[in-house]
């Protein structure tokens, strides 16, 4: 399952997709997002304006799976007509997640980054999953106690061919398109839920593996 992305953007490109105001703070020109860490998402806010927030990945997890005493997430969400998802599909709880490419680990790859890179065909363009998110309100890691949290996660369906070369069960929910975005974050669930399908094959590219020794930036400019 996707487990990292990165975004490298500016806050201004995803101002103009969205039409948020921004309210995050984010200002970075490139953030790896893993589980558990913070990142820009856009969502309606409290008073009606679409806006722009840091979250942390990883919504609660179902209460049957919870092992322990904290809550470490559950950062992809694939069955939406469980109970536990079911609360969080209106579109008061629907937020997009911009990104610029995904990992997913690749079994074949034995050394060094050993996950398989994807992003868009046109090369660096910004990109945006289907998630959810909520307030709440529990423990992530003991040793910091019970905190207040905003949490999303990602929509996950069937891989395209691109991708279930390497993950056979499952992508994230990729929105192409500002009438994409626009479908995500306000219609009815009949029609939103259209959009948990698979992204074309032609509209996604394998980025090639970095070479030996490669930093995280350089691998970021492929």
């Amino acid at each position: 399952m996707c487990n990292l992305y990165n975004v490298t953007t500016t806050r201004e490109a995803v101002r103009a997709l969205t039409g948020a105001m921004d309210r995050s703070g984010w200002n970075e020109p490139s953030r790896d997002v893993y589980p558990g860490m913070l990142a820009p998402i856009v969502r309606a806010g409290q008073d009606g304006v679409r806006e722009m927030i840091m979250a942390t990945w990883g919504m609660p997890t179902p209460p049957a799976y919870i092992r322990g005493s904290y809550d470490p997430g559950v950062t992809n969400i694939r069955n939406v007509k469980s109970p536990h998802w079911r609360r969080w599909l209106a579109p008061a709880n629907r937020c997009v997640v911009p990104f610029t490419r995904f990992a997913e680990p690749d079994p074949a790859r034995r050394e060094g980054d050993r996950n398989a890179w994807f992003a868009a065909r046109e090369n660096g363009r910004l990109l945006f999953f289907a998630g959810i998110w909520t307030p709440w309100r529990g423990v992530r890691r003991v040793r910091d106690g019970e905190q207040d949290y905003e949490l999303f996660g990602i929509l996950t369906c069937e891989p395209n061919a691109l991708v279930a070369a390497v993950h056979p069960k499952a992508m994230p929910v990729i929105l192409h398109n500002r009438s994409e975005i626009e479908l995500w974050l306000s219609a009815s669930w009949p029609e939103a839920c259209q959009l948990q399908r698979p992204l074309a094959d032609d509209l996604l590219v394998r980025l090639p593996p970095p070479a030996a020794g490669s930093t995280n930036e350089q691998m970021r400019l492929l």
